[in-house]
């Protein structure tokens, strides 16, 4: 269900803000939704199955909250197969920095735990929602898909699709639509998603396309027509309405519900009251970004929880719980021993919010120059690959 608590928290697949500037309560939002809070042990049991040190993003609380991830890795410990299922509504020509976050982490599963990966491109969803014609929504899809790639995900192991054109090409995926599309009514979503009479049918049909990739039998080609392979999904927790619905009707269809591992999002550069969006300019750092722009942009930007004069901020420190840039730095350095100085020093007031910005600078125009190098690679034919229904290297 649309998520509006008494303090004016709002966290919808369209639409995320807080009244506090510490930004989101996870917490609460936990408690809400109904998922489970991530504990150590689950990162620790992780870590010993893949022989491989947990991300970063995991031992920060960045992925905070999962659905019945134990069961995944129970099956894992057994043999068992799972695949991984995440998406991109390709609204923009340009990715931002926030649209980092779910891909670099379903990366780093596909590779620690080497299971196939299915990414769904909804443009159809972004025909319906913006102002955009079919065409337009069609070629954004493999603009997006472009900085996918870039992401370094194998060929061998993925498949990126078009909601547009995988309907068309697959019965199969379009009979896992249909069989969701019976068992949901007209009044459950909107109940879950807040639509009302004047929303396009349009609107009222899209959660079963976005529910369908959850089961394998969508994807004949890669699993054979399997049903029962389980499915492990990382995505923002904005989307977890889409996969309570989903884990709903799963057993009504005989289909494994599918897993959920959720991240926090990543605030915007004026403060954690929203998340960044690609539809703002000024309040999003975008992968095609000039290393000038990323420093103006974080220099005028980001908002700041030093104190109002420098005299202060030496006597009182500044506050890493409402910094945008140190809040950044949670997700973009990796290195933990320096992550913990600069809070030590910038809290006690050793460090100005100047100097932290500088390190955030740094930090992210290495990030970006680096993704926009993998990009300029990637090449239309490879987008024909990935995005070609077929067979990839496993076998079932």
């Amino acid at each position: 269900m649309a998520t509006t608590d008494q303090d004016d928290q709002l966290v919808t697949p369209w639409e995320v803000t807080a009244a506090s500037q510490k930004g989101v309560d996870y917490d609460k939002l936990i408690k809400k939704f109904g998922s489970t809070k991530i504990e150590d042990s689950l990162i620790e049991r992780i870590a010993r199955l893949t022989g491989k040190p947990a991300h970063h993003l995991m031992r920060r609380g960045i992925i905070f909250s999962h659905r019945d991830v134990g069961l995944i890795l129970d099956a894992y410990e057994k043999g068992k197969p799972f695949f991984l299922y995440t998406g991109r509504g390709p609204s923009s020509e340009a990715m931002h920095l926030g649209h980092l976050i779910p891909f670099v982490f379903t990366k780093y599963l596909q590779d620690v735990f080497d299971v196939p990966l299915v990414i769904q491109m909804t443009d159809d969803e972004k025909f319906l929602w913006k102002d955009m014609s079919v065409e337009e929504a069609r070629r954004l899809a493999s603009e997006n898909a472009k900085d996918i790639i870039a992401f370094g995900f194998d060929k061998e192991k993925t498949f990126i699709f078009s909601d547009m054109d995988y309907i068309g090409s697959s019965p199969d995926f379009y009979k896992t639509i249909l069989r969701v599309e019976k068992c949901v009514t007209v009044n459950q979503v909107k109940g879950i998603f807040g639509f009302n009479d004047s929303d396009c049918i349009g609107k009222i049909s899209f959660p079963a396309i976005q529910a369908a990739p959850s089961f394998s039998c969508s994807f004949p080609q890669i699993f054979s027509g399997k049903k029962d392979i389980a499915c492990l999904i990382p995505c923002a927790i904005d989307q977890d309405p889409y996969f309570r619905m989903t884990r709903d009707v799963a057993p009504r269809l005989g289909y494994p519900k599918p897993a959920l591992l959720h991240s926090t999002f990543l605030p915007a550069l004026q403060g954690a009251m929203t998340k960044m969006s690609a539809s703002e300019a000024s309040t999003s750092i975008y992968l095609t970004d000039s290393a000038d722009d990323i420093r103006d942009k974080i220099n005028k930007y980001a908002y700041s929880g030093g104190q109002s004069t420098v005299e202060e901020h030496r006597r009182m420190g500044g506050n890493v719980d409402v910094d945008v840039s140190y809040q950044y730095l949670t997700f973009f350095l990796e290195d933990d021993e320096k992550l913990a100085k600069i809070e030590k020093d910038y809290s006690s007031g050793a460090m100005l919010t100047g100097d932290l910005k500088k390190e955030l600078i740094s930090v992210v125009q290495q990030v970006v120059a680096e993704h926009q190098q993998r990009r300029q690679q990637v090449t239309e034919q490879m987008v024909q690959e990935f995005m070609t229904p077929r067979k990839l290297k496993y076998s079932y």
